[in-house]
């Protein structure tokens, strides 16, 4: 059993930090798990409906990835709107603006304002890491004359941004605790894939980096858009940045196939495409505490049997439980 214990096996499980918790995933089940300000752990397990969850489009390589690009933004706004609600200011009362929306809209003014904020979200990504580089790499067009040379300038320009976001945001209180609520997720599930009971001495003891990030997820689409951009070129420069706008699904289809490989197997193609993700996530995710974990861990067991993982997966005895104990 220690020689598979060595290996890797593919659980199928992910999920994200959330305020002050984490949220789980396994298949269509989700559990947020909140620390709440008098230190107790709020579970809240939820089914979510994917779009188009049984039409056969789901099913087709790099297409099915758009679909989960987008059911992840949707999913992921949920589960922060769902914690920040454990602290919000108990004496704040609605807005008059609140009052207008939960009328016209029926009383789901939060489902509204959730698709607005994504909404937003995405527009504030676009004009950031796809249309910005755009703009940089074109003022270099006096000084170089290569569409190539400026294609590669432009993915340089795009990472580089990326890199300064994420180390600036890093910076704020309530962001470096979610980056150690990032690192918790990513030990648990760290734990169990590689044959480890889960109790917070394991995960402490486990990596906080995984292939199958966020993090790694956008950094391959950035390293994708590089490549598509060098082989796909028009002259005009408005329809450049329409090309660029309507390759963003095509890219998260694409980058979506490689990090799904990336979860599934371990080889030195694999190792070399997740090194820049893995990387990053040396500034995305940071070190845990105890209580931290025992949130991740709650979160995982309110929609994973992870026992019944390394009985399967790893031979598991009762004697195996009992040592690892």
């Amino acid at each position: 059993m220690a020689r598979k214990k060595r290996k890797m096996h593919f659980s199928g499980i992910g999920g994200q930090a959330v305020l002050e918790g984490v949220m789980m995933k396994n298949k269509d089940d989700y559990a947020v798990a909140v620390r709440k300000q008098d230190g107790e752990i709020d579970v809240d397990i939820e089914v979510f409906h994917p779009i188009l969850k049984n039409s056969p489009v789901r099913k087709i390589p790099f297409v099915r990835g758009i679909f989960n690009f987008i059911d992840s933004l949707a999913l992921g706004m949920k589960s922060i709107n769902h914690s920040a609600k454990f602290y919000e200011e108990e004496d704040a009362q609605p807005t008059g603006f609140d009052r207008f929306l939960d009328r016209i809209s029926g009383g789901r003014s939060e489902s509204i304002l959730s698709v607005f904020t994504t909404i937003i979200s995405i527009g504030i990504a676009v004009a950031l890491f796809v249309l910005l580089p755009y703009f940089i790499s074109s003022k270099l067009v006096t000084y170089v004359r290569n569409d190539s040379l400026l294609a590669i300038i432009e993915g340089v320009v795009r990472i580089v941004i990326f890199l300064i976001y994420v180390s600036a945001i890093s910076l704020m209180k309530d962001v470096r605790r979610l980056y150690r609520y990032h690192g918790a997720e990513h030990k648990c599930i760290n734990c169990i894939e590689r044959g480890r009971t889960l109790n917070v001495s394991n995960v402490m003891h486990s990596s906080r980096f995984h292939k199958r990030c966020g993090t790694s997820f956008i950094f391959i689409v950035l390293l994708i858009s590089v490549v598509l951009f060098f082989f796909i070129k028009v002259e005009n420069p408005a329809q450049r940045v329409l090309l660029r706008l309507a390759l963003v699904p095509v890219i998260a289809g694409i980058s979506y196939e490689i990090i799904r490989l990336a979860g599934k197997y371990d080889n030195i193609f694999i190792s070399i495409i997740s090194a820049p993700g893995l990387w990053t996530q040396r500034i995305t995710t940071k070190e845990p505490d105890e209580e931290m974990v025992e949130v991740a861990i709650k979160s995982v067991e309110a929609v994973f049997d992870w026992k019944q993982f390394l009985i399967d997966e790893f031979d598991f005895t009762d004697e195996d439980f009992e040592s690892e104990e």
